[in-house]
């Protein structure tokens, strides 16, 4: 029994619970830094030529579970290990201390109050009387006072030693929450054009509802620079074939049926040409990173067996679209709905360029729990503000005078500065 008393012991520890949170916060900062939940080829390729820190390289990422850090099985052990080591501190305890707190201690002695923090011994004619206007005055003061004869004992703030526990509870909760997320959830990130649609599936794999993206917006700065996206979105019930219109924003996501939607990116998914007498010619875009950062464009053949390419260049959905020659010369550039441009021979029509809206769909079980967390362990750090005072008086044996002693587990300035209208009290009596 020892050795396991030592055990729990030295896991309850703070030395212990201060060293989890530092590995905890390590990982987090490495879960920053590291791309997650991403393609496993993307870090053998992207770790290959120049490892993370000089020496990480691809294998490792995958094999230390730092692609998905949240998740791993190491970072849920260590919530797990924290959690168990704040329920075995409560326990041990805070829970103790509550239960001593909440029991009444019945000082019948002068002399055991005389060596508390605060000590006084007033004379008084009428030890009853005063014993009886110092109940009324606490009371009155918002103190719970228990009466005994000769003596009384009062208490005031007891509710702020509930604090503590309340906050380990809510720590406990939040890593429950967040590790429930982390296993439990689901997400989905997908580029949407206007007029485009994403079925929505419930935890059983059954359509219960239909996004669709019914108009999407840049707002940029007067010098071009993206400052906010904006989603107009149709969800669609299926079940009860309702339809409501949301919108979704930089850190203004939607929430429904148990999702939350955000925008978390954008591209340029397509560009409409008109190439000659043809009809408009909706072309997909792709990224080309060579050629720098947010960088959309494709290669068009000129000819009709494919040959003497040319590559369109943009970076805008207003534009403009640079053509460039197959070794790299700028031929021309379009302007979406603008004239026409003779390339090689061939008049090109810029009509529009398409963006998408990237949404970032999630599902954590995990959200209600971690919710409640926070509100439980912001109503534990406020109860713990509170001050806890308690106070005693009794009368000697000669019945002339009272003894009254006090203690406070903070602000005990503020019981000092008390004792005066105590004073005061059964002086006039």
């Amino acid at each position: 029994m020892s050795i396991l008393r030592r055990i729990l012991t030295w896991i309850s520890s703070l030395k212990v619970a201060i060293f989890l949170l530092f590995l905890i916060a390590l990982a987090s900062a490495i879960g920053t830094a590291i791309p997650q939940s991403q393609n496993p080829e993307s870090y053998l390729k992207g770790y290959e030529e120049e490892p993370w820190l000089g020496f990480i390289s691809g294998q490792i990422v995958l094999l230390l579970q730092l692609d998905h850090v949240y998740s791993s099985n190491w970072f849920l052990g260590l919530l797990a290990w924290l959690g168990f080591a704040l329920m075995i501190c409560s326990w041990r305890r805070q829970w103790p201390i509550l239960q001593a707190a909440m029991r009444w201690t019945d000082y019948q002695d002068p002399k055991q109050i005389s060596k508390l923090a605060i000590a006084e011994t007033i004379n008084v004619k009428q030890t009853k009387e005063a014993l009886e206007s110092l109940t009324i005055y606490l009371e009155k003061e918002g103190w719970e006072v228990k009466k005994q004869q000769g003596r009384i004992a009062a208490r005031k703030g007891v509710i702020g030693r509930v604090g503590p526990p309340l906050i380990h509870l809510g720590l406990v909760l939040l890593m429950f929450g967040a590790a429930w997320g982390a296993v439990g959830g689901q997400q989905l990130e997908r580029f949407l054009t206007a007029g485009s649609s994403l079925d929505l599936l419930n935890p059983n794999g059954l359509q219960e509802a239909t996004l669709t993206l019914q108009k999407f917006e840049i707002e940029r700065d007067p010098a071009g620079r993206p400052e906010q996206f904006r989603s107009n979105i149709q969800l669609t019930e299926l079940n009860k074939d309702k339809t409501a219109l949301r919108e979704t924003s930089v850190n203004h996501p939607i929430r429904f049926q148990g999702i939350t939607i955000y925008q978390a990116d954008w591209s340029l998914a397509g560009i409409t040409l008109q190439v000659g007498q043809s009809p408009p010619l909706r072309l997909p875009l792709r990224a080309f990173p060579e050629l720098g950062d947010q960088i959309w464009g494709l290669v068009l053949p000129t000819k009709a067996d494919g040959g003497d390419p040319i590559l369109l260049s943009v970076s805008n959905e207003n534009g403009p679209i640079k053509i460039f020659d197959n070794d790299g010369t700028l031929l021309t550039s379009l302007t979406p709905r603008g004239e026409a441009q003779k390339i090689k021979g061939v008049e090109v029509k810029a009509i529009e360029i398409l963006p998408a809206s990237g949404l970032l769909i999630k599902h954590d079980p995990g959200v209600p729990i971690v919710y409640s967390a926070f509100a439980i362990t912001l109503i534990g750090g406020g109860l713990s503000i509170l001050s806890t005072s308690q106070l005693w008086a009794i009368t000697d044996k000669a019945k002339t005078a009272l003894h009254i002693g006090g203690l406070c587990n903070r602000n005990l300035f503020g019981l000092v500065n008390e004792l005066p209208n105590l004073i005061r009290v059964l002086s006039d009596q």
